[in-house]
């Protein structure tokens, strides 16, 4: 099975309808304290915060699953997963997949996006450059 690449606005409508919809992100502690998260406050929710990797050894989390299955994430929600760019996140998608969880999702270029002529992310694409709603932690 293949995991499917949604758009940022497409997964914030989706998060906002859909009460079994869930946003992990899984990027890490540094990202998440100094870069911003998605705030989900106007759904009603709160991003599930796993990283994909460990800093500073950027080690792949062999415990993922099981820190999905402790933050209440159950096969039967729908999981919207987002990383800086769109990399880590589908890996941790296929990850979720393979340990039984089926409705998986990627966020499509992630928080971020890609960098853009000057190096720049955050303007190209991605939630923060579809101007979703996001905070700084």
């Amino acid at each position: 099975m293949s995991v499917a690449d949604i758009p940022p606005r497409a997964t914030w409508d989706a998060l906002r309808s859909d009460p079994e919809a869930v946003l992990v992100d899984v990027r890490t502690d540094a990202e998440w304290n100094f870069v911003g998260l998605p705030d989900l406050s106007e759904a009603g929710k709160q991003p599930v915060l796993i990283p994909w990797q460990v800093y500073p050894s950027m080690q792949v989390n062999g415990a993922f699953a099981d820190y999905l299955r402790k933050a209440g994430v159950t096969p039967l929600n729908k999981i919207y997963f987002l990383c800086r760019s769109g990399a880590r996140s589908l890996a941790a998608a296929q990850a979720a997949q393979a340990a039984g969880f089926a409705q998986v999702f990627n966020i499509a270029d992630g928080f971020e996006g890609p960098p853009d002529a000057e190096g720049h992310r955050g303007l190209v694409a991605g939630w923060k450059a579809e101007g979703l709603p996001w905070r700084q932690r």
